[in-house]
């Protein structure tokens, strides 16, 4: 019994079937050359869409973190990931250049969520592991594992 996404699997099937006889037919003249360069960039965007939807997965990734990783980019774009300090700001000051935004972005998309929480508290916040354990509900130890990945990754790219 097939379902929606096996219908659409095989009517991927087909189309790229078809671009494949038309691709065949086209000769080697210059308009030609561009046409077939199209077709195949279809193809295999078709191949990769059916691999896609067979597996339930993105083809060529192999670990499961892709899985967990695969919107985080562009949802960290779209909002604030900078926690409120605006009770420090009010004392000293804080100036920070589009650039330097940007850099702080990259940085953090690189973190996991319990990474990123973990090491702004402790780093920006001065709080103390055992505070940070109980806040999040977390061990120490687990915590300082938190804090402790997410300084290599600070140390990988800052070099």
């Amino acid at each position: 019994m097939n379902n929606w996404a096996d219908k659409l699997i095989i009517e991927y099937g087909e189309g790229r079937k078809d671009l494949q006889r038309m691709n065949n037919k086209l000769g080697e003249s210059d308009i030609d050359k561009l046409d077939k360069s199209k077709v195949n960039s279809m193809i295999d965007d078709m191949s990769f869409s059916i691999d896609w939807m067979e597996t339930g997965r993105q083809p060529g990734l192999y670990r499961g973190v892709d899985k967990r990783n695969a919107y985080r980019s562009k949802q960290y774009d779209e909002i604030e990931i900078i926690p409120d300090i605006a009770e420090q700001l009010e004392r000293e000051p804080l100036y920070m250049g589009q650039d330097q935004r940007q850099e702080l972005l990259k940085l953090f998309r690189n973190f996991s969520d319990r990474e990123r929480q973990c090491y702004i508290m402790y780093e920006a916040e001065q709080l103390s592991m055992s505070k940070i354990a109980l806040k999040l509900g977390l061990s120490k130890a687990t915590v300082q594992s938190y804090i402790n990945r997410a300084r290599k990754k600070v140390e990988e790219i800052a070099s």
